[in-house]
């Protein structure tokens, strides 16, 4: 199996996971598990709660590009994508504040913020990815030790024990707790000495081909991309 393999949702590939790997770590959004009702539509309920209407195509736009400006901010720090969970913290708040800047004072956004903050700390905000469901349940029938490694933050400790298919992993790692966002090197270093692995006994299954597939691949993991 190469290092980086695209994957069919309507399979498993036959060669997952591969020889060597004792480990396979799963991104969460967007691999295992997603939110429901989607971004946009929850922003525009919390919204609303507020007496704010908004199209939730217009809040797409908007939070891709608040997303991209927090990124942005964490790259150009002086220890990039270093993070902790208060840092977590003001990335989210300055996301729903930027997304909400044209239509409410900075009260309100907040309201909309510790709502939304609230909104997707609870479990029913989630629902399973078949495709990754799939790839858990091959993983441990292999033998394999299963790790959630993402950049959710402190919420995912609670949210993973309650949400199949992350509830079957035996090790959590959000980014908030390891002081560190993916990409960095530090990131995956942190989760191969908590797993007590080396670089090329774990496999990163993950959707973003930055900043999982590339990433992990970077520092001598092998991943796998799904979705997409």
């Amino acid at each position: 199996m190469p290092e980086t393999v695209p994957f069919q949702p309507s399979t498993v590939p036959g060669s997952f996971p591969p020889p060597g790997v004792r480990h396979v770590v799963f991104d969460v959004v967007g691999t295992l598990v997603e939110p429901w009702p989607t971004v946009p539509v929850a922003y525009q309920r919390a919204a609303r709660r507020q007496g704010l209407e908004c199209s939730a195509e217009d809040l797409r736009g908007r939070f891709a590009v608040a997303w991209r400006r927090q990124e942005e901010i964490d790259a150009k720090s002086p220890t990039p994508f270093a993070t902790n969970r208060g840092r977590e913290v003001e990335r989210w708040r300055g996301i729903v504040h930027d997304v909400f800047a044209e239509d409410a004072p900075e009260a309100v956004r907040e309201t909309v913020f510790r709502d939304l903050w609230d909104h997707f700390a609870d479990p029913g905000a989630w629902r399973a990815i078949d495709a990754g469901a799939r790839l858990v349940e091959a993983a441990l029938d292999a033998g394999c030790g299963v790790a959630l490694a993402s950049n959710f933050d402190e919420r995912l400790l609670a949210i993973a024990g309650r949400v199949d298919p992350l509830c079957r992993a035996a090790h959590v790692f959000a980014s908030s707790e390891l002081g560190w966002r993916k990409p960095a090197a530090e990131f995956f270093r942190a989760v191969e000495r908590r797993l007590g692995a080396s670089a090329g006994e774990l496999l990163l299954v993950g959707d973003d081909p930055r900043l999982d597939v590339a990433a992990a691949r970077a520092v001598g993991w092998r991943s796998l991309g799904v979705g997409g």
